[in-house]
């Protein structure tokens, strides 16, 4: 597990997800009525808007900073009764139910660094969804000139407004090894006091392994899942060449 998963609250800040994917997601588990599983849930983002709908939810995450902070905000927000969170494996987990809908958001699935990470996720997957349930998950389209552009430069990802009145910038620097198609990036946050004084400076690193769109359709049929809906955004315009984000919608076979 990376050990970016250590700043919680760092992370709760400047990972607002991609645009529309509260809104898909939220739309997708109402269809579903519940149960839902929200694999990789992070400090639920995802999953605290859900349970606030009236939707039962279960989030499995790997990281117990981030499962604390979500504990902590799904009882600020009410929902602790909707939402059930464990810390767990989306490689081999096993509950004793089955769900209507199963989600991977936010490009979690990039965690999985080999095949047969994957082909684990993935089986654990299809065993627990329900008769007539789905899967969804995104993940970024790869594109060789954004490769070109980001390799091995450090990149400033944004400025946030804490709210001590202090700022966190986040850098990136990213390496990529396109034979394993590995992503490798360490990520530095600063935080600044009002001065413009830097009062923390903490660095960790993460690894991706990204995919693309029609090795992630031959992956999901090899676990016994179909592709019944593609899109390129949470907007659910179509999938093509254009896209910045590929979001598929699998059943089983």
């Amino acid at each position: 597990m990376s050990d970016m998963y250590r700043w919680a609250d760092y992370y709760d800040l400047t990972q607002r997800g991609v645009a529309g994917d509260v809104e898909f997601y939220l739309e997708m588990a109402k269809k579903a009525g519940g149960p839902v599983l929200d694999l990789a849930c992070g400090t639920g983002r995802i999953s605290i808007p859900i349970a606030q709908a009236g939707v039962k939810v279960t989030g499995i995450d790997l990281s117990s900073d981030m499962l604390e902070k979500a504990r902590a905000k799904a009882l600020e927000a009410g929902v602790a009764d909707n939402l059930k969170l464990l810390q767990g494996d989306m490689r081999k987990f096993q509950l004793e139910q089955s769900f209507s809908l199963i989600m991977i958001p936010f490009r979690s699935f990039l965690h999985l660094m080999h095949i047969h990470e994957q082909m684990k996720a993935l089986t654990c997957i299809r065993k627990h969804l329900a008769p007539g349930g789905k899967f969804v998950m995104n993940v970024f389209v790869p594109k060789i000139s954004h490769f070109a552009e980001e390799s091995e430069k450090m990149s400033l990802r944004g400025t946030y407004r804490m709210d001590d009145g202090d700022e966190l910038a986040m850098w990136d620097y990213t390496r990529y090894d396109h034979f394993q198609q590995w992503s490798e990036v360490t990520r530095i946050y600063e935080r600044s006091n009002p001065a413009g004084v830097v009062t923390e400076r903490v660095k960790g690193t993460f690894t991706l392994r990204y995919i693309f769109p029609a090795e992630l359709h031959h992956l999901l049929r090899l676990n016994g899942l179909k592709v019944v809906e593609r899109y390129g955004t949470f907007a659910k315009t179509p999938l093509d060449a254009s896209s910045n984000e590929c979001i598929l919608v699998a059943e089983a076979l």
